[in-house]
């Protein structure tokens, strides 16, 4: 199996199947896989509850598991296996295979598959089919082949909700609206850019800047210079407009299917006339035409029957992205480079674009922006005061961002570097191709989000993008990630306060909402309704109640909505002795509302009393949770993560983790007799264990490092260490948590902790703060500076971890 060191491209030999640790769905059951892959026939799709091997083959496979095998007999057949039995087997359905990279996207959902065919994931829908006993275990995503070579590149794994694939026929850029005469016209053209492009310039006089004088009959042809000179080259003046070829010896039909050629990748002509056409593209130097015309010619030499008499021979220019479609500039013949050259050159240019702020930014060529874009069309002409001017000023726009579509727009892709701000520049890009009706570009920056949305983005993004209505695919799945990481969004920052009522009552009404208590969801709401301009519990909002009246403290507006969501906190599912605290409170005094809620509650858990049956108030039902709480209780304890992993997750009598391999542990200094990773979590005494210093940044450390595993996170709230037997007291350390060994945030940062004074102590610490609700993989405890004993001042001496928190 061969795989590029960027892992964009692999090849997948007959009989295997390639497992990257990146193709997981986020949810068990739940995600969708979009790919690029070319192949003679067979490429197939499995999804498994867990990894497979490298010469794994799904025929083979007796664990549960999906498979979709696209070009199934010999490219034929689409088919959909269960378990290697098969439930599916369609003719047709346009998802064949192709020897050039094709892009297809498949989804499951909870046994509801979905496949389909393009760039972009749920969109073009081909084939669904929904299982009656559905796996929604399902979660890994291995590429493998049957008896060819298949090749995949651009594999993404996108989280997945229900509504996905009819939200993202909704990922349309909204309609530009003037008072001009004649928008509807521009309307209609632009109902899809698969109706929409070069073509609908083919021989127009709107935007031309040149135009041939043709034949005898002196017919004038209207073209576009930057066009033509980015297709061969043409004898055209730098500057003025009404540029003219003349062509006196050409008919007008052989003039005609050049610029068909150039304008649509397509013409037909006459077999007679062929020579003509390649002594045209000769001259004019469109080499992609000129081959074709020697091609064709020198086929019907060697066998005329291969034409029919009497029909037009098609020439169709061979595009080398066929996934990209119609989109502008493929699968015409231009030479994107060249395009791309006159653009930063400005050759040909017949537009300035002025941004307030920056004065002139560019010059372009409206016949490029006019095929992206349906408010850059009015502009030049619907007989606004851009199609008599050369000059254009845009305000409120972002220069960098407005840089980058236009790029795309020459182009027809999308720069996404390292160095692109995710949070801030692609935000930025989406709005102005919304505001620019660039469909693709708009649809692009939908896809990368959904990639690369995180738990400290999501909220500026969700605020951005809420009013939008061509964002709602982001506004959902952000909506959701924030209900999937309730406590930290509304921990680490405060911009969730922002959000309006309709989007806020969502988030909390959300089904997947997860939170580790009731108290957070009551907190949030009361901080929302405040508008806090700080982080406070109800406790801190009951102070200030005794102060102030409803009125002064929440904002008039907000008011009301205290009443609306507090219904929506599960006052029943909170401790007896907070609901009481609560009930003795102001807010309980000044809120008749929350009155009522704390008094249920309270009958409930003291008589039984108040549910309603057959769960229709969902007040009294837990919550939807991934974590499980594991609390610490005392020193040494059998409560923390790491006992709970020695006995398999609860399903097993105890063994030393470390040997039956449900975590890692590893250290600074290499393993040996009192360096030994099983001792740390040993339920046995250690007199002497230590790990050594090692130079890391240009400094030397020493670490122990824990790796609960690929399938598991921790939120953590409280740790445990244990002294050995020696005296080198740690004094200066940090406790820090990771996702992926690497990169750590500090969790709880220890200067001069005098807590451990004794051979063999016990010591426990709790994680406050934001970063107490961030889940890690990977944590450890890092010497930062000298211990207590100078023999051994580097050297970091402890026989025992535990960690508690919220275990996934």
């Amino acid at each position: 199996m061969n795989e590029s060191i960027d892992k964009k491209f692999l090849t997948v030999p007959p009989f295997e199947c390639a497992w990257r640790k990146d193709l997981k769905f986020r949810e068990a059951g739940r995600g969708c896989v979009a790919f690029e892959a070319f192949a003679h026939n067979d490429v197939t799709v499995v999804f498994r509850e867990n990894v497979g091997s490298q010469h794994y083959h799904y025929k083979k496979d007796t664990s549960p598991h999906y498979t979709v095998i696209l070009g199934s007999h010999r490219n034929r057949r689409l088919r959909i296996e269960v378990d290697g039995e098969d439930v599916v087997d369609v003719a047709g359905v346009g998802l064949c295979c192709s020897s050039a990279f094709q892009s297809y996207w498949i989804s499951i959902y909870d046994g509801l598959i979905s496949v389909g065919k393009g760039r972009y994931p749920f969109q073009n829908l081909m084939f669904q089919w929904l299982d009656s006993n559905p796996n929604c275990n399902v979660r890994y995503v291995g590429l493998s082949s049957w008896d060819k070579h298949v090749g995949y590149r651009n594999v993404n794994v996108l989280p997945l909700t229900q509504n996905h694939i009819s939200l993202w026929k909704q990922v349309d850029c909204g309609e530009y609206e003037a008072e001009e005469d004649g928008d509807e016209e521009v309307k209609d053209e632009r109902l899809g850019y698969d109706k929409w492009g070069l073509e609908n310039f083919l021989e127009s006089w709107e935007l031309s800047d040149m135009f041939f004088i043709v034949g005898k009959e002196e017919k004038l042809v209207p073209a576009h210079k930057v066009i033509l000179q980015a297709s061969g080259d043409f004898p055209l003046s730098l500057t003025g407009k009404g540029v003219v070829v003349q062509l006196p010896e050409v008919r007008y039909p052989i003039l005609h299917a050049l610029l068909e050629y150039i304008y649509t990748g397509h013409t037909q002509i006459s077999e007679p006339q062929l020579d003509s056409l390649w002594a045209l593209s000769s001259q004019f130097q469109v080499t992609p035409l000129m081959k074709q015309c020697v091609e064709t010619m020198e086929r019907f030499k060697l066998n005329k029957k291969l034409f029919d008499s009497g029909k037009n021979v098609e020439l169709s220019y061979p595009s080398t992205q066929p996934h990209c479609g119609m989109v502008f500039p493929f699968g015409l013949p231009i030479n994107v480079q060249k395009l791309k050259q006159l653009h930063s050159v400005s050759e040909y240019s017949d537009i300035n674009i002025y941004i307030d702020g920056h004065g002139l930014v560019v010059q372009s060529h409206k016949i490029i922006l006019s095929l992206w874009s349906v408010p850059f069309t009015k502009m030049f002409t619907n007989g606004m005061i851009e199609s008599n001017s050369s000059d254009i000023h845009l305000r409120d726009v972002s220069l960098e961002a407005f840089n980058i579509m236009l790029e795309y727009m020459y182009s027809g892709e999308l720069s996404t570097e390292d160095s692109m701000d995710f949070g801030s520049l692609l935000l930025q890009l989406l709005l102005l191709a919304d505001q620019f009706g660039v469909t693709p570009l708009h649809q692009e920056c939908c896809k990368l989000f959904l990639e690369c949305l995180s738990e400290d983005s999501v909220c500026p993004i969700l605020q951005a993008v809420s009013s939008i209505p061509s964002c709602k695919l982001i506004e959902e799945t952000c909506e959701r990630k924030i209900a999937m990481h309730f406590d930290y969004c509304t921990t680490a920052s405060l911009d969730f306060v922002s959000f309006d009522v309709a989007t806020f009552s969502s988030i909390i009404r959300h089904p997947d909402l997860t939170v580790t208590s009731e108290e957070r969801v009551l907190n949030a709401v009361l901080m929302w309704c405040m508008k806090a301009k700080e982080l406070c519990g109800w406790d801190l909002v009951d102070e200030l109640m005794r102060k102030y009246t409803p009125e002064l403290l929440f904002e008039e507006r907000r008011l009301q909505s205290v009443n609306d969501l507090l219904p929506f906190v599960r006052f029943p599912l909170l401790p007896h002795a907070l609901l009481k605290k609560l009930e003795n409170s102001g807010l309980n005094s000044y809120i008749p509302v929350l009155d009522n809620l704390v008094k249920e509650a309270i009958g409930f858990i003291e008589y039984g009393s108040a549910a309603p049956r057959n769960g229709q108030n969902v007040r009294f039902q837990h919550r939807r949770s991934s974590f499980k709480e594991l609390q610490y209780i005392c020193d040494g304890d059998s409560n923390g993560v790491l006992y709970f992993a020695g006995t398999s997750f609860g399903e097993h009598q105890w063994v030393n983790p470390v040997l039956s391999k449900r975590i890692t542990i590893t250290a600074s200094s290499p393993t040996s007799r009192f360096t030994d990773p099983k001792s740390l979590v040993s339920r046995t005494y250690q007199g002497t264990s230590f790990t050594g210093p090692r130079m890391e940044d240009g400094r030397q450390c020493a670490w122990w490092m824990i790796d609960i595993g690929q399938d598991h996170q921790l939120m953590c709230n409280y740790y445990t260490l244990r002294m050995d037997g020696s005296r080198a007291y740690i004094r200066i350390w940090n406790f820090q948590g990771s996702l992926d060994g690497r990169t750590w945030t500090n969790l709880r940062v220890h200067e001069n902790d005098q807590t451990l004074c004794k051979p063999g102590q016990f010591a426990s610490w709790p994680i406050i703060g934001p970063n107490a609700l961030l889940p890690f993989r990977f944590f450890r405890v890092v010497l930062t500076g000298p211990t207590t004993d100078a023999s051994n001042s580097l050297n970091l001496c402890i026989c025992f971890l535990e960690l508690y928190g919220y275990f996934h």
